[in-house]
């Protein structure tokens, strides 16, 4: 007989498996039939097969019982499309300056990541239905200042109406929102990710909210990869900001986080989207891979 035909079993491997898998089983218990929030931007956005590893992700968190809403950014795609147009993109304090011209192609280029960010989820065989903030009037907002300069048509979040998201999560649908919302006027206005997630999941009691980054997590010491916070808490979390530790584009985040917290969402989690299968193994195994920040520990 030849061997070269017959299919081994290396034991060893079959046990880390089956390890793994009971590492994950107390999780899968704990957070079966919690409602999770998933931030979905950066780089991970930009690669086919980054992109589609998340959507795996989303499916088995959907298959073990989790109720996962995605609010997904496009910020790199709309900066493409507005050069395109013959502009420059313009930011104050991270926030993109809006005139209606570019308020126009973020809309357009949303519209396109949305539906196909949906597309890919339903080739999974999972059911999902496109949105954005406008809808039902999901997200009314107000006009959002950067140090009091007016920079456009961005948004803040004045209000979330969960009442259609309560209902397509009733019928087993996975939400897919783009982050655009209208005022009382009834005017278009750009929203960032970060912020309409973070308002999203305060607003629909989320157990868990989840920033996928560029950035693995939070450092003590930025410039050293090994200092890696696995677990804080949130007075731990506002020290950091209260003495500068954090800046750039972790510090409005680390502000969602503590803000989501302080709100209601049990737990939130900072990741770098450009990893693998980053929620399955943030979500399951001990020590996971990114930054949590916690109201209450675990077990």
């Amino acid at each position: 007989m030849d061997t070269n035909e017959l299919q081994l079993v290396n034991i060893n491997e079959v046990m880390l498996k089956a390890n793994t898998l009971l590492e994950a089983l107390p999780y899968i218990q704990r957070f079966r039939g919690s409602t999770i929030v998933v931030k979905y931007g950066g780089s991970a956005m930009l690669d086919e097969k980054l992109k589609y590893n998340v959507i795996k992700d989303v499916a088995m968190l959907k298959l073990i019982g989790m109720k996962p809403i995605i609010v997904h950014g496009g910020g790199k795609e709309i900066n493409k499309w507005v050069r395109l147009s013959g502009k420059e993109p313009k930011f104050v304090n991270g926030l993109r300056v809006t005139d209606k011209d570019t308020m126009e192609i973020a809309e357009m280029v949303l519209y396109k990541v949305n539906k196909g960010l949906v597309a890919m989820m339903e080739k999974l065989g999972l059911p999902a239905v496109g949105l954005c903030g406008k809808d039902s009037s999901m997200l009314k907002v107000e006009k959002k200042l950067a140090n009091g300069k007016d920079i456009g048509y961005v948004g803040k979040i004045k209000s979330v109406n969960t009442k259609l998201l309560d209902s397509l999560m009733d019928a087993d649908f996975i939400p897919v929102i783009a982050p655009i919302g209208l005022d009382d006027d009834c005017e278009t206005y750009n929203i960032n990710a970060d912020d309409a997630a973070c308002g999203i999941a305060t607003c629909i009691n989320a157990e868990k909210l989840v920033f996928l980054t560029d950035i693995e997590g939070v450092f003590v010491d930025p410039t050293d990869k090994t200092t890696l916070i696995s677990e804080m808490n949130l007075e731990q979390a506002k020290d950091f900001i209260a003495k500068g530790v954090v800046g750039g584009g972790m510090l409005p985040k680390l502000s969602n986080c503590i803000e989501a917290i302080e709100n209601g969402v049990s737990r939130v989690h900072i990741l770098d989207g450009r990893m693998d299968h980053c929620l399955l193994l943030e979500f399951f195994t001990q020590k996971g891979i990114g930054t949590a920040i916690l109201k209450d520990p675990l077990f």
